[in-house]
């Protein structure tokens, strides 16, 4: 069985992720892209769909980790009885000497003190775990072939094959280093030739520590937030500057359940809001990257965007079901691609508008082309924002007049007559405030209940939802307004449980069309410490803040929900939105400032 989420770290080279276990087990490793299918899938099924594990023989080994300070280079150190040995797991950048296109995972087992007997066992599945690939013994390694994809696994030891896995048994003194360097390949080429481990290793490091030290990150608090920061950079694809909502697919939102989604893709709200994060954090080339990707992606007919693409800005994402996966702790099915491509979200433009709007007021150049595309998306605002549509939860029970829709509506009219763009024509900026105005009013006549004294989720609905919690946030409203310190309250009566937040209730709520539960989602108790700290509840935002920041696990990660009652990390991992939340919470709790 695969382990704990939250038992995993994720080793990236900005093209795709790894998680790798406390037992030394890599269990998930999707090449060569973050989208492609994965070669190690025991995270979303069992041992034979994949895994690459090095750990002691000893099974009572005591396991700390680490990453170093300002990458996500991960160190496991195992300790027994008879000495302690620590596992190196990186993925070095792929402009890295001769890794070219080829995604890499380098593993060093480093002998520190004592001897320690280790095992080895690789069992190498393509497809998400469903093709056995043929394996051969080369000079020094092996490899593993089966139609477009191919892996070489460099060891300095011997391997042995049998019942369709590789394994080996070693031993490790101290000052040793065994370097394990494992590639993909497309077969119709040649097999990459060998590289230095410790060359990758130094120059990984180098690299993740230049790219740290640009951050302007201060305050009480700015060492527990940075390893945040490192995580987004890690969701980050390089090559196009998109920015995906999470490294993995099908991690369930409840146990057992049926709501497991894949977040491989660049919702273009997750990564607005990651965009944000960055931009305050002082990365503003991450934020120009993504503009430019987004331009891209959204080019031609406003009517045909979309709320996500691929990394690369394919726009179709058909949603299929794996039937030989039995899902994470049998949470079925497991699923890739998400048909939620296919919704009309009314909140995205305003999401798009606001990023792009902190970028400029951080110091990214204006983009002639980019306000050009801007247009057309403000005139479909227009044409739409009074139409009903699926939501932020991309609800498939229907759609309905969301209350945060809405809002997001007015942010995308607000920030677009803010623009330095339309400096020189005040007809313009003035017809795009008369919208923002009209919808402001709109949302007090149709979205509020005065005799609650609180929003409510749609239009006609008594309903609370976590995303109304936005309100003070985007500057709708005040954060210290009678009616938004009421929202506050009644999303605390209705949605919170010690301090964890859920979207909505199921029962009461938008229907979602699922059957089942769901965790607390983070993000959510991220948006009430920034309500509360606006509010001027700052007492409670940082206390809650606190809590937030001891539930990320060993290594400062966050999946994207909570259960409070089996006290466990639930949905995909490590989770974007999550770690969005927990930089801009500190942010406004000023428990670190952006210098």
């Amino acid at each position: 069985m695969a382990s704990r989420i939250e038992d995993y770290g994720f080793i990236s080279d900005n093209q795709t992720v790894a998680l790798v276990g406390k037992d030394g087990s890599i269990d998930w490793l999707c090449v060569p892209r973050i989208d492609s299918g994965a070669c190690f899938a025991a995270l979303l099924g069992d041992q034979d769909n994949g895994r690459f594990r090095i750990r002691p023989k000893a099974d009572d080994a005591r396991v700390t980790r680490r990453y170093r300070d300002g990458t996500l280079i991960l160190e496991t150190e195992f300790r027994t009885n008879d000495g302690v040995v620590r596992l190196i797991d990186f993925m070095p950048q792929r402009s890295m000497h001769q890794l070219d296109r080829n995604p890499t995972v380098v593993r060093i087992v480093e002998g520190v003190s004592g001897t320690v007997s280790m095992r080895l066992d690789l069992r190498m599945r393509f497809d998400y775990g469903w093709v056995v690939p043929w394996v051969r013994h080369i000079d020094g390694g092996l490899t593993a072939v089966a139609g477009p994809d191919g892996l070489v696994l460099r060891s300095p030891i011997g391997l042995k094959g049998h019942d369709l896995h590789t394994s080996a048994e070693f031993s490790v003194g101290a000052g040793d280093r065994l370097p394990f360097v494992l590639t993909w390949f497309d077969p119709a080429g040649d097999v990459p030739d060998a590289v230095d481990a410790e060359e990758l290793l130094d120059g990984c490091e180098r690299r993740w520590r230049d790219w740290s030290s640009r951050g302007t990150l201060t305050g009480p608090l700015a060492d527990q937030i940075r390893p945040s920061m490192t995580v987004l950079k890690g969701l980050i694809y390089e090559p196009t500057g998109a920015i995906v909502a999470a490294g993995t697919t099908s991690l369930p939102e409840q146990i057992g359940g049926e709501r497991n989604w894949d977040y491989r893709y660049c919702w273009l709200r997750d990564a607005s809001m990651t965009m944000q994060a960055l931009v305050q954090g002082g990365y503003l080339e991450e934020a120009k990257d993504w503009r430019d990707w987004l331009l891209r992606a959204i080019a031609g007919d406003p009517q045909q965007q979309q709320i996500m693409y691929a990394v690369d800005g394919t726009r179709r994402l058909p949603e299929l079901e794996l039937s030989w996966l039995s899902g994470y702790e049998d949470s079925a099915p497991v699923r890739i691609g998400n048909g939620a491509a296919a919704q009309y979200q009314l909140d995205v433009p305003g999401e798009v508008l606001d990023a792009l709007n902190v970028a400029r007021s951080a110091g990214m150049a204006p983009d002639k082309h980019a306000w050009s595309v801007l247009q057309t998306i403000i005139k479909h605002v227009y044409r739409v924002w009074d139409k009903p549509d699926e939501g932020i939860w991309e609800v498939r029970g229907g759609a309905q007049d969301f209350v945060y829709s809405k809002v997001m509506a007015w942010v995308a009219a607000d920030r677009a007559a803010r623009s330095q763009h339309l400096a020189d024509d005040p007809h313009a900026a003035k017809k795009l405030r008369g919208l923002a105005d009209y919808i402001h009013a709109d949302i007090m006549a149709k979205g509020f209940d005065e005799e609650r004294n609180t929003f409510v989720q749609a239009y006609g609905s008594k309903a609370m939802d976590a995303s109304l919690l936005q309100i003070p946030i985007v500057g709708f409203l005040p954060g210290d307004d009678p009616r938004v310190v009421g929202t506050i309250k009644a999303v605390r009566e209705e949605l919170e449980q010690d301090g964890f937040v859920a979207r909505y209730l199921t029962e009461t709520g938008a229907s979602d069309g699922l059957s089942g539960t769901e965790g607390s989602f983070l993000i959510c108790s991220f948006w009430l410490i920034q309500a509360m700290a606006l509010a001027g509840q700052l007492d409670e935002a940082r206390e809650l803040l606190q809590q937030m920041l001891d539930l990320r696990n060993d290594v400062g990660l966050l999946s994207e929900e909570y259960d409070p009652v089996n006290k466990r990390m639930l949905g995909n991992f490590p989770q974007a939105f999550s770690h969005i939340g927990l930089v801009n919470a500190a942010l406004a709790s000023k428990a670190c400032s952006s210098g």
